[in-house]
């Protein structure tokens, strides 16, 4: 293994520690805007399994998306680093792969919304944030099961774009 490859390999383990904070992150945050009625932070210090379950499916489907763009930005650093990062395909090279993540942690972050609106939209006879106040776990293993699968469908979309711009 040469000195660049591990340079450059260091750099995107750097980019996606620094992106998948911001991303878990800013989820968090738009999971505490959607559910306006309850303080997430305070049912979870209060043990309430219901929110542990919805909030670590926010974080797995934030995750499986999120890696999907960490992959795009891989390809391409490795392509700039052949390329010359300094030269303008490289930089071109980078800066694609560096919207494609920013694309792949907004889908991520419209995955949450979306799919906590579909929920919403499925079961009108249940208020799901009430029933999570409650602590109500089989209500949260279905939230948590619509998060995580419409994060998987998104996260193939982000591949299609990843390929598409490889």
């Amino acid at each position: 293994m040469d000195l660049l490859t591990a340079v450059v390999g260091i750099i995107q383990l750097i980019i996606a520690v620094i992106f998948a904070v911001v991303a878990l992150y800013i989820g968090f945050a738009v999971f505490g805007k959607v559910t306006r009625e309850v303080d997430e932070q305070k049912e979870l210090a209060k043990g309430n399994v219901a929110f542990g379950i919805i909030v670590a499916a926010i974080f797995v489907a934030i995750g499986v998306v999120v890696q999907s763009g960490v992959t795009g930005i891989s390809v391409g650093i490795s392509k700039a680093a052949t390329m010359g990062f300094t030269s303008v395909d490289g930089l071109l090279v980078i800066a694609i792969a560096i919207i494609q993540l920013v694309l792949g942690v907004l889908l991520a972050i419209g995955s949450i919304y979306l799919a906590i609106n579909i929920f919403d939209k499925l079961t009108k006879q249940i208020n799901a944030f009430e029933e999570l106040k409650k602590g109500n776990v089989a209500v949260a293993l279905e939230v948590a099961g619509v998060i995580i699968a419409v994060a998987l469908i998104i996260q193939s979309g982000v591949v299609g774009i990843t390929a598409a711009l490889a």
